[in-house]
């Protein structure tokens, strides 16, 4: 009997160990499907958290981009507004200029006219006068009217008095000056290039320029144009009309000239309004 209790104890002992490493192998088998699971899921985490940082570095990187687009957006457009408005201050100085240059060109046009007009007045006006065209020229010229007189009609040869003689055509000539008001009177002598030097006259330009002066002063006096219209001056030979290589051309090249041109203060006042300034 005792026997038999050992060998019953032996073989449960055996079968309870059989069962045992059979379970064993099976839970170490589940255990390493579950280790291989887990180090599959961890190297997915990791593959996945790596990711997540990645992405969280490139929204950052994007955040910080987009806040400097959003600055160079807002800068633009404070540009652009201020630039909108510099197009329209430009555009409303252009309009202006144009409105000027369009003035300038009517007011141009009427000038054009009235010098015309002027001219033929001044030619009818000494019409009658016994001179060719060397000793009295009248033309119109870049802007102005031109009146040339030789100083054969007006002075004796290196003098600045003026003729009694040349009263008639001068008379002629002031009744116009007078008639324009709106017009400034620019009187420049000239001479050929043949020296001169008296006690009175240091040389051509001295000549030139007192000639200028009797003539205005005789407009003046005798004639009653407004002396505060008139400006004298003196070319001496400077300014020659043709070469002083012959008598003939000498001739031409002394004269006077009466250049009427429109008042200064009205010019500067269109210049004036141009430039936006106030008068």
């Amino acid at each position: 009997m005792k026997k038999l209790l050992v060998l019953l104890l032996a073989l449960t002992f055996v079968m309870s160990s059989c069962v045992s490493k059979k379970k064993y192998r099976e839970l170490e088998a589940k255990y390493q499907t579950s280790e291989s699971n887990y180090q599959k899921f961890r190297q997915n985490y990791m593959t996945c958290r790596a990711e997540k940082d990645q992405l969280a570095a490139q929204l950052d990187a994007a955040r910080q981009s987009n806040a400097g687009l959003q600055k160079a957006l807002d800068k633009c457009i404070s540009l652009n507004q201020q630039g909108n408005v510099n197009i329209a201050k430009l555009l409303d100085e252009i309009r202006s200029s144009n409105a000027y240059i369009k003035q300038l060109i009517e007011e141009n046009k009427k000038k054009d006219s009235l010098n015309q007009v002027l001219k033929e007045q001044l030619t009818a006006s000494i019409k009658d006068v016994d001179a060719n065209d060397e000793d009295l020229d009248i033309k119109v010229k870049k802007g102005v009217v031109f009146i040339s007189l030789s100083d054969k009609m007006l002075f004796k040869s290196g003098s600045t008095r003026i003729n009694p003689q040349a009263d008639r055509v001068l008379s002629k000539i002031a009744k116009i000056l007078n008639e324009h008001k709106d017009y400034e009177i620019l009187i420049v002598g000239n001479t050929d290039n043949v020296p001169i030097k008296t006690a009175c006259i240091k040389d051509n330009w001295d000549l030139s320029a007192l000639r200028a002066t009797a003539m205005a002063r005789r407009l003046q006096t005798k004639f009653g144009v407004d002396p505060a219209r008139m400006t004298a001056g003196g070319r001496g030979e400077w300014y020659p009309k043709v070469p002083n290589d012959t008598p003939e051309n000498r001739a031409i090249n002394r004269r006077t000239e009466i250049i009427l041109m429109p008042k200064l203060d009205e010019f500067m006042k269109l210049m004036n309004q141009a430039s936006g300034g106030n008068e």
